[in-house]
């Protein structure tokens, strides 16, 4: 009887592993935005490389290998690299998008890209992250003036979807007569290299792009003309000038590159802090004790939410062979470090949130050459804000649980994040 028992796991075994994997992973349904570590735990079962028809990718699955294609850098982040991208246009019919993208300084060659952040370390020191703070913090205590005390309030509509905008403007210091053209493409500016839109979408995309940039180099002009201290465009310009290799086009590029990361990232960022310590009260204190103790503590709340779906894109340079797969040239393939998260042999309790969870290396913002050089702008900013949320709030609560929504192409979000402020009058 115990063999007969054996012998019904293993062919339930089997059966699981030749399932199409399109049906035991899907980040598009509504099993994922409620329980994804199941579904991603079965797909890295499936192999270090996995293809994935309904993206037509590849999908590598295992930190190691992750960290190790970060690190050595064999695979091309350049978006024109992949299959199914438009045609490269020649340089005499680059508009600023295509100079923006093809010049861009996170897929130009490796060694311009170590350059590139070789020189650009200053503008991301401490002092400066210090000063981008100072500015930013005025206009998050103006939005909770004028939320006031309300008994509830969306906080996504009320206050997230607000911080990216002030955050983006402000570290560049743009003026406000342009926040109004420019405020668009801060929130749709990493659609420009999504694979699944339409060629449609892309083109406006585009054009709202090259009118971005148009406003970006106005507001180079007038920092020329009149730099500031410790500003981040200031700064920037300053290694510019000491660095003939380090353009004005590196400088635009890399304020896109900034919008990029923390247009959309921000948003999920935001409501997923909110939510995770607001279902995890006993652990608000730890996490906001100081920036450095918040810093980890985000890093456990990413891991804990679980709202990633795609991962970091890459592409084949030529045909080759990757961890065993053979794998043809310009085909897409995902970096997914997120798939293990609730992996309970790499995080123990996987379904508890613990904002003191060690993690080494801490791959949140990368690894290696290709770490997120404005990661701790990006920590500081929400750092910031949420301070900012329990200090007015202290007894803030979740009005009841938020409905998630899996339409976003990139994370599960929420349709609405009601909270009760429990102010008495």
């Amino acid at each position: 009887m115990g063999c007969a028992q054996g012998d019904k796991t293993v062919t339930n075994e089997t059966a699981a592993a030749t399932q199409p994997v399109e049906e035991i992973f899907n980040p598009n349904s509504k099993e994922y935005a409620t329980n994804a570590g199941e579904q991603c735990l079965a797909l890295a079962k499936r192999g270090r490389l996995v293809f994935y028809p309904p993206w037509m990718a590849w999908i590598m699955t295992d930190m190691s290998d992750i960290m190790d294609c970060w690190q050595q850098e064999y695979l091309s982040s350049d978006f024109y690299d992949w299959e199914f991208a438009p045609a490269r246009p020649p340089e005499d019919q680059w508009g600023n998008f295509e100079r923006a993208m093809i010049g861009h300084s996170l897929v130009a060659d490796h060694d311009h890209h170590r350059l590139v952040r070789k020189v650009v370390s200053p503008a991301f020191s401490k002092n400066v992250v210090d000063e981008i703070q100072r500015r930013i913090e005025p206009d998050i205590d103006k939005l909770f003036d004028k939320l006031g005390t309300p008994e509830r309030f969306d906080y996504i509509k009320e206050v997230a979807e607000h911080i990216p905008f002030i955050s983006i403007t402000r570290m560049v210091g743009l003026p406000e007569k342009y926040w109004d053209e420019i405020k668009p493409v801060i929130e749709n500016f990493t659609e420009a290299w999504n694979p699944t839109i339409s060629e449609a979408r892309r083109e406006e995309v585009r054009q709202e792009c090259n009118r971005a940039i148009d406003i970006i180099k106005e507001v180079i002009a007038e920092r020329r003309r009149s730099p500031r201290e410790d500003d981040f465009l200031s700064v920037m310009l300053d290694i510019e000038s000491k660095n003939p290799k380090f353009t004005e086009w590196d400088v635009i590029t890399l304020i896109l590159a900034l919008v990029g990361a923390g247009a959309d990232t921000t948003l999920m960022a935001q409501q997923w802090t909110v939510y995770a310590l607001l279902k995890n009260k006993d652990q608000i204190p730890q996490a906001l004790s100081s920036s450095e103790a918040f810093s980890n503590a985000f890093t456990e709340v990413n891991r804990w939410s679980m709202s990633s779906k795609m991962g970091f894109a890459r592409y084949a340079p030529r045909d080759m062979q990757v961890l065993g797969q053979d794998v043809k040239k310009g085909q897409l393939i995902l970096l997914m470090p997120h798939l293990n998260k609730y992996n309970p042999e790499e995080f123990p309790n996987p379904e508890k949130l613990d904002v003191t969870r060690k993690f080494d290396p801490d791959v949140l913002f990368g690894y290696g050459p290709r770490y997120c050089i404005g990661a701790a702008m990006a920590k500081r900013q929400l750092y910031l804000t949420m301070t900012k949320l329990f200090q007015r709030f202290p007894n803030l609560e979740l009005d009841g649980e938020p409905e998630r929504d899996e339409t976003n192409h990139n994370s599960v979000s929420f349709k609405s994040l009601w909270v009760r402020t429990n102010v008495r009058a």
